[in-house]
Order: structure tokens, then C-alpha cells, then sequence
């Protein structure tokens, strides 16, 4: 049983199609064909069902592919460790998030300070990220949902207040807070349903008891603020997450409380490099900072108003 022959297998494990496996191994499918009937006489068993073109993963080849999982995982993070302690390389970290609206200053500020550190980031769901995060193809993850696997550990970095954003001139623009209801018949823009903070918005929603009517969903933060500031409706914002420059009013939300956490996860049994540490460890005293300094500025801005 060879290496390759293991790293073949899972991937048409995953794929269940032995054309777009090999395509992606970029080998020829006769070629990889012939690897997996060899692994299989090499088991005594088969790991597919074929039934014309069509494979499907079997029962003994569910298990396998738990086992060459675990072995593969168990490998690169081996040569991960030797290469850092050889001094092959300077560290890389592979970092999955929802969104990079919060981390675009931290990870400048990062890179500036370790320039020999390369990165890797990955946009994903909060599922996406928990099966990432399980199988060891991500080193850390920045996400304002709790994501959920044996071994995960997490560290909370920032909460953040959600706000009514209204245009200009809207009709509620000048008050000092808002009760969501008050905006039942209000056109709403929003994020496309599966979008990471959508979820979130929709529960802050049925807790106000309202069903906002969207005239618009979008992917992007700032596609929400430039269709607020058109004046075509109003939508919930991250305060954390505002877009500079655009004269929106952020109005506080007084009923339903409306807030979320942002944390870094990253798995206890996987190994983490030094430069994953130091990125987690930074992440998490970059907010905190952020945190303090807040504090301190309300903390004059009361003493002013005595």
C-alpha cells in the first residue's frame, strides 16, 4: 500500500466520479482507475458500488477513508512540525472565515510584522468551517457563529452591538433607539438566505414578532450600506462591521437585544504551528486593545458630561 495510492483514493472518495477525481489530481482516469483496483485487491474488499459509470462509496470504504483521514491528517501535520523546526520555512497558516471585514486591519498589521509568514484564507459557512476545522484542512477559524466538533476550543475576541441602519432624511432618523416592530412595514435589504449573518438577523426578526418584506439580499456588507444610503430600505448592521464614508444613521436597537461574539477556533488535537499561535494569540489581544481603548474613550466622554 503506497502514499499515493491513499491520497488518490480519498479524493475520489470525495468526489464519487471517477472523471472529475482524476481532474483534479490532474492524472489520467485510466491511470487512476487502475490505482484504485489495485488498493482494493491490496484490502481484499472493494471501497466502491459501481453500477455502470456511477461509483458510490461502500461500507468498508466508509471506514477506510475514516482511517485515511486520520493517517493523512497525522502526516501533514508531521511534516509540518519538521519543517518548522528545521527552519525550511517561516510558518504558514491556513485561516477559514465568513466574512474579512474585521480582520483586513489585524491582518495587515500581522503580515507588516511578519513578513516571511504566508496565509492562506478560505471564505466558508459556519458548517463548512466545522468540517474544515474537523478534518485539519484549516489551521484556525475567525467566525461570529460557535462552531461545534470534539476538540474545538475557542476564544471570544470581540461582541458587537447590531444597529437599524435607515437612510438619510428616514422617518425614524432622529431618535435615540428603536424597537424593531416599529419597522414592520419598513422594505427591508438583507443578505441572500445561507448567508453567514442572514441566519442571525432572521432570529432577531421572529423574536421583534415582524416578517420584514425584502426588497433586495445581497452578499456583501457594503452592498447593504450603498443600498440603504440609495434610500430603497432599511437593514440590520454590525456596528464593528461599518462602512466608512457612507452617511448612514445607526439607530440602537431597544427591543429585541440584538448582538453577536466573534471568536477564533481552532482544534486542541491538531498541531499548531508557532505562526498559527502567534496569529490567534495576536488576534485575540488586537480586540482587545480595540476593547480597552473603547472604554477608555466612553470613559472621557462621561467625565466631559459630569
Amino acid at each position: 500500500m503506497e502514499l499515493l495510492q491513499l491520497q488518490y483514493f480519498r479524493t475520489v472518495a470525495r468526489k464519487e466520479h471517477m472523471t472529475r477525481a482524476a481532474e483534479e489530481l490532474r492524472i489520467a482516469q485510466p491511470a487512476l482507475s487502475k490505482t484504485i483496483s489495485r488498493l482494493e485487491e491490496d484490502l481484499g474488499v472493494p471501497l466502491f458500488d459501481r453500477e455502470g459509470r456511477q461509483i458510490r462509496l461502500n461500507a468498508f470504504g466508509k471506514a477506510f477513508l475514516r482511517k485515511v483521514e486520520t493517517a493523512l491528517t497525522a502526516l501533514e501535520e508531521g511534516r509540518k512540525e519538521v519543517r518548522e523546526m528545521s527552519g525550511l520555512d517561516q510558518g504558514s497558516i491556513h485561516l477559514a472565515t465568513s466574512t474579512l471585514d474585521l480582520l483586513t486591519e489585524p491582518l495587515a498589521e500581522f503580515v507588516s510584522a511578519h513578513p516571511k509568514v504566508s496565509f492562506r484564507i478560505t471564505q466558508a459557512s459556519a458548517g463548512e468551517m466545522e468540517e474544515l476545522l474537523a478534518s485539519g484542512e484549516v489551521d484556525i477559524c475567525f467566525t461570529p457563529l460557535p462552531l461545534e466538533g470534539p476538540g474545538f476550543k475557542s476564544a471570544q475576541v470581540l461582541n458587537e452591538d447590531v444597529f437599524l441602519a435607515v437612510p438619510p432624511g428616514h422617518r425614524l432618523a432622529g431618535r435615540e433607539s428603536v424597537a424593531l416592530a416599529e419597522v414592520a412595514n419598513d422594505p427591508f435589504i438583507g443578505y441572500k438566505e445561507g448567508m453567514l449573518f442572514q441566519p442571525m438577523n432572521d432570529a432577531f426578526m421572529r423574536k421583534a414578532g415582524i416578517s420584514p418584506k425584502f426588497v433586495c439580499r445581497v452578499d456583501e456588507p457594503s452592498a447593504i450600506s450603498r443600498l440603504v444610503q440609495a434610500g430603497l430600505g432599511v437593514a440590520l448592521v454590525g456596528g464593528c462591521g461599518r462602512v466608512a464614508g457612507t452617511p448612514l444613521t445607526l439607530l440602537p436597537i431597544s427591543a429585541p437585544a440584538c448582538g453577536r461574539s466573534f471568536q477564533v477556533v481552532w482544534h486542541e488535537k491538531r498541531y499548531l504551528s508557532v505562526a498559527v499561535q502567534q496569529f490567534r494569540d495576536f488576534i485575540v489581544q488586537y480586540f482587545g486593545k480595540r476593547r480597552n481603548s473603547g472604554a477608555k474613550t466612553e470613559g472621557k466622554k462621561a467625565e466631559l458630561a459630569g
